[in-house]
C-alpha cells in the first residue's frame, strides 16, 4: 500500500477562497475582521512567522495590524498594549507571538486576552467552552487537522485516534477535537510504556511528539491515517517531520508530507477564527 497525500497547501488554498469570499460578503454589511499580531523582539524565526500571518490576512481581506515591540519592553507595558486591542472595536482577533522574553508571564498575556477576540484559542475560558462542547474558537493546528480529515472525507466518528504528543498548543486540545467528533481517543507521550501497541490499534495517528523521524511503519497498522504535526531540521538542513515518511506511506492509506502538511493550515485557521469572531461580534450587536 502506498498512501495519498493530504496536501496542506491544497486544502488551505481552498479554505482561503471560502474565507476571502466570506469577507468580501460581510465587508458589503459594513463588517471588516481586524486582527492584531502583537510581536516582541527580533526573533528572526517569529518574525519570519508573524510577517506570513499579516501578508495572508491582507491577501483575504482582513484589516490586519503588526504590533512590534522591544524586548526590553515591561509585563505591565505589554499588558497595556493587549487592553488598547481589547478595547477596539476595529480588532476581532488578537494574537501574541510566542515566546515572550523572561521578564513576562506568558499565562499572563494569553489569560489578558479577551476570550472573544482569542483567536489562537489558548485562553483558558477558549479550553473549557471547548472541553464542555460550547461555541469557541478552536486553537489553530488541531482545528486546522480536523478541516484536513474532513476536505478527505475521512470518517472521525466511531475511529480509534491515538495522538502521541500533550502539549497544550497541539497534543491536548487534539484529542478533544477528536473526542468531540464521536472518535475513542487515546493520548500516548514520551513516558508511554510500549508507545507501539497503542499505535497499532489506532485508525488515525497524530504524531506531534517533537522528535524528528520518530515514528516509523512499525507504529503504523495497514491503512491508517497518519498526520504529521513534527517540524524539525536534520543535520544536513533538510525540514522533517516527526513521521519516517517513506516508511510509514507503504502502510497508511493517508499521509501528510514535511513541509506542506499540517504547517498551512495554521495561519489558514487563524485567518478563519478572524472571520468568526467579527461575525460573532455582528450578530450580538444585532440582537
Amino acid at each position: 500500500m502506498t498512501a495519498e497525500l493530504i496536501s496542506g497547501k491544497e486544502v488551505a488554498a481552498s479554505t482561503r477562497k471560502y474565507i476571502k469570499e466570506q469577507v468580501a460578503q460581510w465587508k458589503e454589511k459594513g463588517v471588516e475582521p481586524g486582527l492584531a499580531v502583537i510581536i516582541v523582539g527580533e526573533n528572526p524565526a517569529s518574525m519570519s512567522y508573524v510577517k506570513g500571518k499579516d501578508k495572508a490576512s491582507k491577501e483575504a481581506g482582513i484589516h490586519s495590524v503588526l504590533h512590534e515591540l522591544p524586548d526590553t519592553i515591561s509585563e505591565k507595558e505589554l499588558l497595556d498594549v493587549i487592553d488598547q486591542y481589547n478595547q477596539d472595536n476595529a480588532i476581532n482577533g488578537i494574537l501574541v507571538q510566542l515566546p515572550l522574553p523572561k521578564q513576562i508571564d506568558e499565562k499572563k498575556v494569553i489569560e489578558a486576552i479577551d476570550p472573544d477576540k482569542d483567536v489562537d484559542g489558548f485562553h483558558p475560558i477558549s479550553v473549557g467552552r471547548m472541553m464542555t462542547g460550547q461555541e469557541a474558537f478552536l486553537p489553530c493546528t488541531p482545528y486546522g487537522i480536523i478541516k484536513m480529515l474532513e476536505y478527505k472525507n475521512i470518517a472521525i466518528e466511531g475511529k480509534h485516534a491515538v495522538v502521541i504528543g500533550r502539549s497544550n498548543i497541539v497534543g491536548k486540545p487534539m484529542g478533544q477535537l477528536l473526542l468531540n467528533k464521536n472518535a475513542t481517543v487515546t493520548y500516548c507521550h514520551s513516558r508511554t510504556v510500549d508507545l507501539k501497541s497503542y499505535t497499532r490499534q489506532a485508525d488515525i495517528v497524530i504524531a506531534a511528539i517533537g522528535i524528528p523521524e520518530f515514528v516509523t511503519g512499525d507504529f503504523i497498522k495497514d491503512g491508517a491515517v497518519v498526520i504529521d504535526v513534527g517540524m524539525n531540521r536534520k543535520e544536513n538542513g533538510k525540514l522533517c517531520g516527526d513521521v519516517l515518511f517513506d516508511d510509514a506511506a507503504e502502510k497508511a492509506s493517508y499521509i501528510t508530507p514535511v513541509p506542506g502538511g499540517v504547517g498551512p493550515m495554521t495561519i489558514t485557521m487563524l485567518l478563519y477564527n478572524t472571520m468568526e469572531s467579527a461575525i460573532r461580534e455582528y450578530n450580538r450587536r444585532a440582537r
